[in-house]
């Protein structure tokens, strides 16, 4: 076949060229330059990250008539027979095919031999991960202890498979996964020279897909140039390639985002019409959210999130009035059903009960927040607990702050007022608890939060001249009513109920029984008001917790 495929036709020819493995080219230079090149030499990392392409380097390097050379000429006949594949001392040999012991005892036997016209005989071996343990047990020896004019350059995806005992006796280079911009650069320079017209959106897309290959890059970038007859559209390059459009994932993120149901439901139903992978576009969504998330922490993104620049912008935008706690429990939502999704048989519908699932979370405050408030809660109750004592009140916690607040207010205005609060309605024959009742009653019209320290009250004698108000052994009420404030309040209401002025008259009572009662009660209901506060069930939703008891200080 007279075609070459990109990923043949601007395959690398020495180090220089090679895209983003400094740390192993700049190693190989150096070792070359100061003749300290290992016999055996392993090349691990990701499939499409130039293992094979710097082994042929190498060997051209070490074979070159003007070498050994950190930069081969590639125009000897070395250098061009092991561009060509067909040079008689460098052997290419596929792990995959010659992993029998049999083959490796026929390699020791040809080690034996000079190279033909080279410096040295080097042998190759691709995915050598695939031979045999026998083949491995078999190699020991000739691997640590070659001849002179021989080379060893392993490369393999899966260094975890090799024995140690072989691992040992090689150097070894990792080769890094190649960044997206790196690989969008080089298919513009490749679309340059071939003179074809793709945009850069087209391209992000094709070098993501390639998921850090450069050779999966170029192999898509053939197919597209193949199936072009002009400009292609960005449309017609998703339908050739079949791969799932980042717009469709920053449509779906706004939906869930904004909380748009249908909207989210018509975009799953669309991508599943063109043929979309679902399970594949739900692992891509996963990704897309936890970009969002390193995004909105604003540090490190360049390093973080391997996009090109332009969607960083995108994602910036998109999450600047969301709040990272909100993103964090979306994104925890989505992971923890990533294995359902994966397992699921109709992976549309499970993908639609998860999304439509994440509606249903509410927005959760930051960590930091949190605490400050649970603080302030804890710091609330002790107060309360001081301010109300032992207090019986058939009002609950919160009536009894708001009406005090009520009541504080009116104060003023009924220690200076002359005209009557209420109409007089006072009875002398009338039995002393249905007087005191009225009592009562006409207080807490408007003044409950008095009125509820003399609800356990009891009017125990009234005489022309006073009015004895038994009062039962309780430290908080004793100190309200006392109050000067209050009394003046009570003053001024008696002296308008009976007609006259009165002087009052404040008793106690011991009621030890029933004091021990009001204080199991009062302490009950403080764990209650704290047990149905809102920050406590948040926390308990959020962190997933268990309530063992609640303590009053």
């Amino acid at each position: 076949m007279s075609y070459l495929v990109l990923a043949r036709k601007y395959r690398p020819q020495t180090f220089d060229e090679v895209i983003k493995q400094d740390h192993v080219t700049r190693t190989l230079a150096n070792a070359i330059s100061s003749d300290r090149v290992a016999h055996a030499i392993l090349f691990s990392g990701p499939r499409g990250t130039g293992k094979t392409t710097v082994a042929r380097i190498l060997a051209k390097a070490m074979n070159c008539k003007n070498g050994p050379t950190p930069t081969p000429c590639n125009e000897c006949r070395s250098c061009s027979e092991i561009t060509s594949g067909g040079s008689a001392d460098v052997f290419e040999i596929d792990g995959a095919s010659n992993n029998s012991v049999d083959q490796i005892r026929e390699l020791r036997e040809n080690v034996k031999y000079m190279p033909a016209y080279s410096l040295y005989k080097i042998y190759i071996i691709d995915e050598v991960h695939m031979l045999s343990l026998a083949a491995f047990n078999a190699l020991l020896k000739t691997l640590e202890e070659p001849p002179s004019h021989v080379m060893f350059i392993f490369a393999t995806t899966e260094p975890h498979k090799i024995p140690i005992t072989i691992l040992s006796r090689c150097r070894r280079h990792d080769f890094r996964r190649i960044d997206t911009e790196s690989i969008l650069q080089h298919m513009q320079m490749i679309c340059t020279s071939e003179g074809f017209q793709i945009g850069v959106e087209s391209l992000s897309l094709i070098a993501r897909e390639a998921d850090g290959s450069v050779r999966d890059a170029l192999s898509l970038l053939d197919q597209v140039m193949t199936c072009s007859e002009g400009t292609l559209t960005h449309d017609q390059i998703l339908n050739v390639l079949g791969v799932i459009d980042r717009k469709t994932l920053f449509d779906i993120s706004k939906a869930v985002l904004h909380g748009d149901i249908p909207e989210l439901l018509d975009i799953l139903d669309a991508s599943y019409d063109r043929g979309y992978d679902m399970k594949k576009l739900y692992a891509n969504f996963v990704e897309h959210f936890r970009n969002l998330l390193v995004v909105k922490m604003g540090k490190k993104v360049p390093k973080l999130v391997d996009l090109p620049a332009y969607e960083i912008d995108l994602m910036v935008e998109q999450v600047k009035d969301v709040s990272s706690s909100f993103l964090s429990q979306i994104f925890d939502l989505l992971f923890k059903e990533e294995a359902a999704i994966r397992l699921s048989a109709n992976p549309k519908l499970a993908i639609e009960i998860s999304l439509i699932r994440i509606f249903q979370v509410k927005p959760a405050l930051p960590i930091d927040m949190l605490i400050e408030k649970l603080d302030s809660l804890r710091t609330e109750i002790h107060e309360t607990q001081a301010d109300y004592g032992d207090a019986n009140t058939e009002s609950t916690f919160h009536n009894k702050i708001k009406s005090s607040q009520r009541a504080s207010s009116r104060v003023k205005d009924i220690e200076t007022s002359k005209e009557p609060i209420f109409a007089t309605t006072f009875d002398p024959e009338e039995d002393l608890d249905k007087t005191w009742k009225k009592i009562v009653d006409i207080i807490s019209e408007k003044h409950p939060s008095l009125a509820a320290n003399l609800i356990n009250c009891t009017l125990k004698k009234l005489t022309n001249q006073n009015l004895e108000i038994e009062v039962i052994d309780n430290g908080f009420n004793i100190n309200m009513i006392k109050r000067q404030k209050n009394m003046a309040i009570l003053k001024k209401i008696f002296s308008d109920f009976l007609g006259k002025e009165i002087e009052i008259i404040v008793t106690v009572s011991n009621k030890q029984k029933y004091n021990d009662y009001q204080k199991k009660s009062q302490t009950d209901r403080l764990k209650q008001d704290a047990l149905n506060h809102p920050l406590v069930t948040d926390v308990l939703e959020i962190f997933n917790g268990k309530l063992l008891d609640v303590k009053i200080l």
